[in-house]
């Protein structure tokens, strides 16, 4: 019985500390070049024994490298310690490496950087001794959405609702439950919020005043979160309605509240401590790097690594704009003309609400990139930032610099993502210049995403991804880890399949091509890879969406050989509208409520995929297969309880971070596998039938110690017809069968089970599979 260990990425705190040597080592090679000229950055001006140029600050090191970097590789190495910014870190094409050479920001060996846009919140006092809640100043004017507390993000202050609390109205909410009434008497009205969880969308609506029983919202936040889609108004599928951010919400340990105005922060202590004990962090930029050239002259050969990027905030949601959320971290950000009755009339689309698709806005990352080749980040740690980690040729309005887009060469390797407040990566863009770009120059290509820790992101926008690629040729997402997730695991595409050759039919029908053309040529969105990544841990809040899920047409598409477990008893294998010439081979999906789904109806065209070869144990199939849209499915099997077949258990173990580089951090699953099967599979009383055990090693160390047993119900015998190899070399396996004899009468169905033990390294590891026969 081969089953992935459940929880197995839950020390993250290692990984983040182990990671960075790990990647340093086997980062993918820089361009070749002849010297390399090193400066070293201490602000305390230690001796790390280390030659080279010395310099105090990040900023002193940038100048020198500008310098150098024509004639030589420039290594940058940061000494350990705190690199606090005032303002964020912005590298242009004049940072590159020139001539072939490459200009690369690292740790000194054995020492952990950190970048960080946060300052340490302390002399705190206590504010109200019957609750615990403390008090601290910090600047006036200071606002961010996101704390942390000994390296986690804090709840900001907030209640739950029902939603027959309150009753929505085209200005705000009118309060039904008299136990609300006190909202009117709150000071600082203007700050509460409104959270919406739905069934895909993660919405934040502020509040603009409260009389009575009356609330009214900000415009147009308020608006634009009730038309359209699973809004805040009628959500498909219900959800949890929250008040944040008031003082008076301080109900439980471990929350905070900001009063910017008066320069106070505080902080509801667990029983028993105080914050003076604790790391509280309070972010003060809206980002940290900002990596962008121009089409003429892009960011070239730069490379990040064994750097921690810490402490952002993202003020959006709170202002009039709020976060009116489409789907996976886009969202409408201004005003737009709706039908005076949109509570009722747009509540599933309307013709006036397909006029904002084309100016969603993108969230924008903590660390960006665009305009930019052969930039590479590994053994990077991308932790405490309260948005998109790192986000990869979004749209221009997702970028500080004004220029979006055009990323090619990209490689993010062997880092970790966690405790984010948005997705791990977004790479592409949303927006038209995204799958039909007016400049050749903006197409995103090429970007690898390979062998990432990517877990417990998207906290406060939780309708994001670990991992997202929109509109990108070429991104292939390979042997990543990710899971636990309130929505989806890695998600591919975008645009619901009006952009692709033709338009949608759907589309036409909802109004959108009023607003926009209907394109002829193929979007950017082709050749994506999407292969031996570990899914786990995903669909804990929204049920829509899918642990692996494809938007639009993706031709050349390959997602295989990927392990998808623990989602919620949602969907594993997800193909939304659009999808086309999209093939997912050699999948493993395990215990989900739908293993395959197709989103696909008469009018749009989720068509020309194939589901080939895939093993999953439960879950219904949703798949459209023949005409019109000829999806096929080939060859998939459905595995009894955990009995996985060897192929599948190769999968999984193969699945996630490259088992070379996994780390105490990173799941760990058993190196070799067991397969049972019985011949003949009917068995009359007395009659016998052989039962083969075959071990096969998975890993590249051989196994050793193996010992493999039968175990047969009361009244069967089981006689061995000869013994496995002791030992076996890497990918290697070994097989040993038994002669097993049914009792005399009643015989009935029997099932047999076979373990083995061995050691692999120094590890001692235990597998077990079953088979059962029929009697006759």
């Amino acid at each position: 019985m081969y089953r992935y260990p459940r929880g197995a990425a839950a020390a993250v705190a290692v990984a983040v500390t182990a990671l960075a040597g790990a990647a340093l080592a086997a980062a993918p090679a820089q361009a070749a070049s002849g010297r390399t000229a090193t400066i070293v950055v201490d602000p305390t001006g230690g001796d790390h024994h280390a030659t080279g140029h010395r310099v105090a600050t990040i900023a002193q090191a940038q100048q020198l490298a500008r310098t150098l970097s024509g004639t030589a590789d420039v290594s940058v190495e940061l000494a350990g310690g705190t690199y606090h910014l005032s303002k964020p870190w912005t590298l242009t094409a004049e940072d590159s490496g020139r001539n072939g050479h490459t200009v690369t920001w690292g740790a000194l060996p054995g020492q952990q950087p950190v970048v960080s846009g946060g300052r340490q919140v302390t002399g705190w006092s206590l504010k109200d001794a019957g609750n615990n809640i403390y008090v601290a100043h910090v600047p006036k004017g200071s606002d961010s959405r996101q704390l942390y507390v000994d390296g986690s993000l804090a709840p900001r202050a907030a209640v739950t609702i029902a939603r027959s609390d309150v009753k929505v109205t085209a200005s705000g909410m009118e309060i039904v439950n008299p136990a609300l009434d006190y909202l009117a008497s709150l000071p600082d009205q203007n700050r509460i919020e409104v959270e919406s969880q739905n069934s895909f969308t993660d919405r934040y609506a502020p509040v603009q005043s409260i009389s009575g029983t009356t609330i009214t919202m900000r415009q147009p936040a308020w608006n634009n979160n009730n038309w359209g889609y699973d809004d805040i108004a009628r959500p498909f599928a219900g959800g949890t309605l929250q008040l944040e951010n008031s003082y008076a919400f301080l109900k439980s340990a471990g929350q905070w509240y900001l009063d910017p105005q008066a320069g106070l922060l505080y902080y509801k202590a667990p029983d028993g401590s105080t914050p003076a004990a604790s790391d509280i962090e309070l972010p003060q930029l809206t980002s940290l790097l900002q990596v962008n050239g121009t089409y003429a002259h892009p960011v070239r050969n730069v490379a990040f690594r064994g750097i921690r990027f810490s402490y952002s905030t993202w003020l959006q949601p709170g202002t009039s704009i709020g976060y009116a959320d489409q789907q996976n971290g886009t969202f409408i950000p201004s005003a737009y003309a709706q039908p005076a009755d949109f509570l009722t009339s747009c509540q599933s689309g309307c013709p006036l609400f397909e006029a904002t698709r084309g100016g969603w806005n993108q969230i924008p990352a903590a660390v960006q990139v665009s305009a930019a080749s052969g930039i590479t980040f590994s053994g990077d740690t991308f932790t405490h930032l309260g948005q998109v980690a790192l986000g990869i040729g979004n749209d221009a309005d997702a970028h500080a610099s004004g220029v979006g887009l055009g990323a090619s060469d990209i490689t993010v390797y062997h880092n970790t993502f966690t405790d984010d407040s948005g997705a791990g990566v977004v790479a592409g863009g949303v927006k038209a210049d995204a799958h039909h770009p007016s400049d050749p120059a903006m197409v995103n290509k090429d970007i690898t995403i390979k062998d990432n820790l990517v877990t417990k992101v998207a906290e406060d926008y939780k309708d994001m991804s670990g991992i997202l690629s929109t509109y990108v040729t070429h991104a292939v997402i390979e042997h990543n880890e990710v899971s636990d997730l309130a929505y989806d695991g890695i998600d591919v595409g975008w645009g619901w399949g009006a952009n692709d050759p033709g338009g949608s039919q759907d589309y036409a029908n909802r109004g959108l091509y009023a607003y926009q053309p209907v394109y002829t040529t193929p979007t950017t969105l082709k050749d994506t890879v999407v292969r031996y990544n570990l899914i786990h841990g995903t669909k804990k809040v929204f049920h829509d969406g899918g642990s692996l899920y494809n938007l639009s047409a993706n031709p050349g598409s390959d997602l295989s050989d990927n392990y998808i477990y623990d989602n919620h008893n949602t969907v594993g294998l997800y193909l939304d509208e659009g999808s086309r010439y999209v093939t997912l081979r050699n999948n493993v999906v395990q215990d989900a409520g739908v293993w395959a789904f197709t989103n696909s109806s008469s009018t749009n065209n989720t068509s020309d995929n194939t589901f080939q070869q895939t093993w999953y144990n439960s879950g219904a199939t949703q798949v459209a297969t023949g005409a019109p849209h000829n999806n096929v499915l080939d060859g998939n099997v459905k595995v009894s309880g955990d009995d996985w077949p060897l192929a599948a258990q190769q999968v999984m173990y193969q699945a996630g971070i490259e088992p070379r580089l996994r780390t105490t951090g990173d799941s760990q699953p058993a190196p070799a596998g067991i397969q049972l099967t019985a011949a003949p599979a009917t068995v009359a009383s007395d009659g016998t039938t052989t039962v083969t055990a075959t071990v096969q090693d998975f890993s590249d160390r051989p196994v050793a110690g193996l010992a493999v047993s039968l175990s047969v119900p009361a009244g069967w015998t089981a006689k061995p017809l000869g013994t496995p190899d002791r030992s076996l070399g890497a990918g290697r396996s070994t097989s040993v069968s038994w002669e097993v004899t049914a009792p005399a009468t009643g015989t009935g169905a029997a099932t047999f089970t076979a373990q083995a033990s061995y050691r692999s390294g120094p590890q001692s590891w235990t597998a077990s599979a079953s088979v059962g026969v029929t009697g006759s």
